[in-house]
């Protein structure tokens, strides 16, 4: 990847970046082949495995820190945050494994993960630290983009270490949702496709097989 090909302004969003590998440190090496913990069962893979992406590239961010050098990021957008909108509601994971609801919480936008694909005898899978995934809020403190109307920035929280990355949102279609994670700047990031979900969501977020 050369610095050169892209330009980095206020708001870019070019191309995601393919990384083979990652080397940076406490990587394992490859980046887009997760393994995923056990006690995880299958729940919420999709999005774990984009989470693990940012993790890599974070561990490896060092060596391009030079690129941000004078970058402005966008502000949010004054006024008052709407009611509504395509991005409220409940969406699809991009493997069909979780379902997240978007709504408000407060004066932002959040994402609490409130369906689960595991099995009818497995117990409700938990995240690292012993808390039940079922009602966890994994995205955080989304507003409009002053920049850039339709989209919306804010947060990922990754449930296995407890780090935060930044995210977009946007529904560039009806009943699709885009997100972007990234670390830094968009282009070192992974963006994934949700559709809207019009399923039923079992006790204890359990989703149909």
């Amino acid at each position: 990847m050369k610095a050169s090909q892209y330009r980095l302004s206020p708001g870019f969003r070019g191309p995601i970046v393919e990384m083979a590998g990652c080397s940076g440190p406490g990587s394992a090496g490859k980046a887009m082949q997760v393994k995923m913990d056990s006690a995880h069962g299958q729940a919420g893979e999709s999005f774990r495995r984009a989470v693990a992406v940012l993790r890599c590239l974070a561990a490896g961010i060092g060596a391009v820190l030079f690129l941000t050098t004078g970058l402005a990021y966008a502000d949010p957008a004054p006024g008052v945050l709407p009611t509504s909108g395509p991005e409220f509601g409940y969406w699809l994971s991009e493997k069909h494994d979780g379902v997240f609801h978007i709504a408000r919480c407060g004066e932002v936008l959040c994402g609490t993960l409130v369906g689960l694909l595991y099995g009818p005898t497995e117990p409700v899978p938990k995240s690292r630290d012993g808390r039940s995934e079922c009602g966890l809020t994994m995205l955080t403190g989304f507003t409009p983009m002053s920049d850039d109307p339709g989209r919306w920035a804010g947060r990922i929280l990754d449930p296995d270490t407890g780090n935060v990355y930044h995210a977009q949102i946007w529904s560039p279609q009806q009943d699709v949702l885009k997100l972007r994670g990234y670390v830094m700047i968009p282009i070192f990031g992974e963006t994934q496709t949700w559709t809207r979900y019009t399923g039923t969501i079992g006790a204890a977020c359990r989703m149909p097989q």
